[in-house]
């Protein structure tokens, strides 16, 4: 195998990196005694650019090209992106429409099989058989305190609205199957010349 560029990067399957390389693991690197290299990298991966500069950090990463293709967004060098995980909102999914009016209801509605003693409803009052004491018609008793003792012939019952159907907004994984194998730069090496 020819001798590397510097600044190259490999992977290797090794544990450890070979002599004339380093792992790709974000570590600082003094400008002084790594000079050239610098003059390649700069501060797109880190580092102060006065005393040191970072090298680049491909730990759980997958390298990219640079640039912008066609219909993708921009890349700039050394720019980190993406995550693990995202967690989706209602903006993500698609509508899903549902037709209540064609969903019915049984209805069972409580009621109390004696006298009512009531025309006024109220909270803790049930529908019962209505009293008309003068005949008249008029303030009709159809409720009553007592407790339901029976429910009224059930029928079905139209729906109108909407619903909703939730989840508990828990992150999904976006992460490609891997194989996780040691990515290595050359810091030793041939200086790559510029075309």
């Amino acid at each position: 195998m020819s001798d590397p560029f510097l600044g190259e990067i490999r992977m290797f399957a090794g544990t450890y990196a070979p002599r004339g390389w380093a792992l790709c693991q974000g570590q600082l690197l003094p400008i002084v005694q790594n000079q050239a290299l610098f003059s390649l990298l700069g501060t797109y991966y880190g580092g102060n650019g006065t005393t040191n500069f970072a090298l680049p950090d491909l730990r759980g990463r997958a390298a990219i090209g640079t640039g912008q293709g066609p219909a993708l967004s921009q890349i700039d060098l050394g720019e980190s992106s993406g995550s693990e995980a995202v967690t989706l909102t209602a903006n993500n999914l698609p509508q899903v429409p549902v037709n209540l009016a064609a969903v019915k209801a049984t209805v069972a509605v409580p009621a109390f099989s004696g006298d009512a003693d009531s025309n006024l409803p109220a909270s803790n009052r049930v529908l019962a058989k209505s009293v008309d004491a003068d005949g008249s018609g008029v303030n009709v008793s159809i409720f009553s305190e007592s407790a339901a003792d029976t429910a009224l012939t059930a029928f079905q019952a139209p729906l109108t609205g909407s619903a909703t159907a939730g989840g508990s907004s828990l992150p999904i994984s976006v992460r490609n199957p891997s194989l996780g194998v040691n990515m290595i730069i050359a810091v030793e090496g041939i200086y790559p010349s510029r075309n």
